[in-house]
């Protein structure tokens, strides 16, 4: 039995696929090695994987992660999975390739998670050609949900907010500005912290006008900083993954249009085509 995972720095989506072909998918949290310890992983892995999976017979599994991005980071993630998959062979690869496989396979293209967080990439057809740096959720991540969930923050503490927005954010989570600030600056895991606030975003239905500006100036940093600083962006089709870029996608698609590039896929998780890619494309490789 083999597993394929995709890890965002929130949930992370796994199918186990079997003998005779079945798939079986479940979900845990995510494993960003820049924001979890590697007892952190293996603690949480023994807690949150089915009670009914039959680990010693799994003999590979092939995890792609974010922040996933450097050896030292991928032996990170590895040595914590070879803990709990004892009998497993463990591969270790970044999201950004997950994406790129899972949205263009064997085809050259553009690339971009928009997610927790973000990243993007230039494709050949089997490796990333270009990476420009996401900056991660303090420095860049435009247009990610931490971006997205940052810009209401700061209208929230600045009193920016349109008042009925304002009303609904505390019914709903009944923050003070000192609540904010110590989660983001004193406790662990900002990213998802900021990053939930999209979903009040999406939800949000008090001032429409309100929530469509805020996720469309985030997505328009995220092409003026980002997406149209690579060579010849126009001549590729826009291809995104992730729950941001697929909720938000009307908003989305217009940005893209905007800025000269065509709408390609864009789909909330990788993982029914990364399988894909496995089973058909490249058993085995990661």
């Amino acid at each position: 039995m083999i597993i394929i995972a995709d890890g965002g720095s929130t949930k992370t989506n796994w199918c186990l696929v079997n003998e005779e072909g079945k798939k079986v998918y479940f979900n845990t949290e995510g494993y960003n090695p820049y924001f979890v310890s590697k007892e952190y992983v293996i603690k949480s892995l023994q807690e949150n994987l089915p009670t009914d999976l039959e680990i010693d017979k799994i003999t590979e599994v092939n995890y792609y992660g974010a922040g996933c991005s450097t050896d030292e980071k991928r032996n990170q993630i590895k040595e914590s999975m070879q803990v709990v998959f004892t009998a497993a062979k463990v591969n270790i690869g970044h999201d950004l390739l997950a994406a790129a496989r899972a949205l263009l396979g064997h085809t050259e293209g553009f690339a971009a998670i928009l997610g927790t967080g973000m990243n993007t990439c230039t494709y050949d057809g089997k490796n990333i050609l270009q990476n420009i740096d996401s900056g991660a959720y303090i420095l860049g991540d435009e247009g990610s949900g931490c971006h997205i969930g940052k810009k209401l923050l700061i209208d929230y503490l600045r009193g920016y907010m349109p008042e009925a927005v304002r009303k609904l954010f505390w019914e709903t989570f009944k923050l003070t500005p000192d609540d904010v600030n110590e989660q983001v600056y004193t406790k662990p895991l900002a990213n998802r912290f900021c990053a939930s606030f999209s979903k009040f975003v999406y939800d949000n239905n008090v001032h429409l006008e309100y929530s469509r500006n805020l996720v469309r100036s985030s997505f328009v940093d995220f092409f003026k900083n980002v997406v149209t600083k690579y060579p010849d962006y126009q001549k590729y089709t826009f291809n995104c993954i992730g729950s941001v870029g697929y909720n938000f996608r009307n908003v989305l698609e217009e940005v893209v249009t905007e800025n000269g590039m065509t709408v390609g896929k864009i789909i909330r998780s990788p993982i029914d085509d990364l399988v894909k890619f496995h089973l058909e494309l490249a058993p085995s490789q990661l």
